[in-house]
């Protein structure tokens, strides 16, 4: 059975995400909640690819949970119930909702500081936590000029949804999957000119580009080499950006990870395996701080053929 992440597509009609977007902008985030409940049990009971990963990836963090099952179980619909919250936190961020005292965290001078310096990069970002808080930063910085990069096509529907019935569209995105010289070019130019470009650095490449086997919570797991090849070719500096939900608040970093600028073509390579592991290792620490704010639900480590079965559908 073919376990990629892009192979497990978008569920869920259209009128059905109206509705939940509507009762959110509408009613409230309780309201909200009330109605998430039962839809994410229904998506928890019949994806047993994505119970199981999500199983998988909890007890890898507290390896007690192998001998209870049940609170395995619990664990696994409240990472569910987690990703529920951040469609409420996409909606409220894309409608302008977020206020200014609602954000913490150095991130947010570091980045003011990075954008002012004139200088732009390549910024890293996982599946971890809500990056659409962030993005939609851009309206707040005119002088921003941002690129994402991203694979859209089995999430077209919501991002569709969202911009209609919020009227703003989303940052300039590009389809991850449809690199050609030209465009990388076109991502050169961008970032000469103070542009930034985010890119996914946690997600298997679709047509066979090459990856690392890297240390991440304490196991071998592919990342994809593509994010630190294009920094190494951009000659650029490097960051990584990451929101989470902490105490009421979304927490933002923006730190430095390199400058490529000066990396000679000899030493790519050996920087290349450094690089991601380094951000494996930053990654990890993010996720063991907020572990139910992981949204990768499918297989994501080499031995995860041997995650938990359970008797569910």
């Amino acid at each position: 059975m073919n376990h990629h992440w892009a192979s497990i597509g978008e569920r869920g009609s259209v009128i059905g995400m109206t509705l939940m977007v509507a009762i959110q902008r509408y009613l409230g985030r309780w309201p909200f909640r009330i109605v998430l409940w039962p839809v994410i049990l229904w998506y928890f009971v019949m994806h047993g690819t994505a119970r199981r990963a999500s199983q998988a990836y909890l007890q890898r963090l507290t390896p007690s949970l192998a001998k209870r099952p049940l609170a395995r179980r619990w664990q696994s619909y409240r990472h569910f119930l987690a990703f529920g919250d951040t469609l409420m936190d996409k909606v409220a961020a894309w409608s302008g909702d977020i206020p200014d005292d609602k954000l913490a965290g150095k991130g947010i001078e570091h980045f003011v500081t990075a954008i002012a310096g004139g200088r732009g990069g390549l910024i890293l970002v996982a599946h971890h936590g809500n990056l659409d808080v962030v993005n939609a930063l851009a309206e707040r910085h005119q002088a921003l000029k941002l690129r994402v990069m991203m694979h859209t096509r089995n999430a077209r529907k919501f991002n569709a949804l969202l911009e209609r019935v919020t009227g703003r569209p989303r940052p300039h995105i590009m389809e991850v999957s449809e690199i050609t010289p030209a465009t990388a070019q076109s991502l050169a130019e961008h970032i000469n000119a103070g542009g930034y470009v985010v890119i996914a650095a946690d997600r298997l490449p679709l047509s066979g580009e090459r990856t690392q086997r890297v240390n991440f919570l304490g196991d071998a797991a592919l990342f994809p080499e593509g994010p630190f090849w294009l920094a190494a070719l951009l000659r650029c500096p490097l960051y990584a950006l990451a929101c989470v939900r902490e105490d009421g608040r979304f927490r933002i970093d923006f730190d430095a990870i390199d400058d490529t600028q000066q990396l000679p073509r000899r030493q790519r390579e050996a920087w290349i395996a450094d690089a991601m592991q380094r951000y494996a290792d930053q990654l990890a620490e993010r996720v063991r701080r907020h572990p139910l704010q992981w949204f990768n639900f499918y297989p994501f480590w080499i031995n995860d053929i041997d995650y938990p079965h359970d008797d569910a559908p």
